[in-house]
C-alpha cells in the first residue's frame, strides 16, 4: 500500500486527512470529529484501513485530540523519533508510513502512553459493522 504515488492519495482523501497522513500536519485541538466519540469499535487508519486502535483504549486525556492508552495490534504501527518541533518527541505512523500523530509517556496506567492521535487521520468502524 505503500507503493501507491502521492498524487493518488490526494485524489483518494480529503485535503484534511492528506496534509495530515502525507505531509505530517496536525488538526487544530478540540476540532477533530472523532474526538468525543464513545461507540464501541476499531479506529483504522483513513488510507491504507490499517486497524491501530480499539475503543476499550481510547481515554480523555483533555489535550484536544483523540488519545489511547494502547495500540489495537503494535505490528500495525511505527514508533519513529522527530526532531521536527522544539526537542525529540516520537512520531506514530501506520505500517504502509501515514502519519498519525505521536506518543507520549504521560498516559494512564497500565502502559503510562498516551497516543496522541490526528482524528483526520483516522475513520471508526463500529463493533456491528464488523
Amino acid at each position: 500500500m505503500d507503493t501507491i504515488p502521492k498524487a493518488v492519495w490526494q485524489k483518494i482523501l480529503t485535503p484534511a486527512q492528506y496534509k495530515i497522513l502525507w505531509k505530517k500536519g496536525t488538526e487544530r485541538p478540540y476540532t477533530g470529529a472523532l474526538l468525543e466519540n464513545k461507540q464501541k469499535g476499531t479506529y483504522v487508519t483513513a488510507g491504507c484501513r490499517i486497524p491501530v486502535f480499539r475503543s476499550d483504549h481510547k481515554y480523555d486525556s483533555q489535550t484536544g485530540w483523540p488519545s489511547f492508552w494502547k495500540s489495537h495490534k503494535l505490528d500495525n504501527i511505527v514508533l519513529e523519533d522527530d526532531w521536527s518541533w522544539m526537542g525529540k518527541r516520537v512520531e506514530v505512523l501506520s505500517a504502509c508510513g501515514e502519519h498519525l500523530g505521536h506518543v507520549f509517556q504521560d498516559g494512564p496506567k497500565p502502559t503510562g502512553l498516551r497516543y496522541c492521535i490526528n482524528s483526520d487521520a483516522l475513520l471508526f468502524i463500529p463493533d456491528e459493522q464488523q
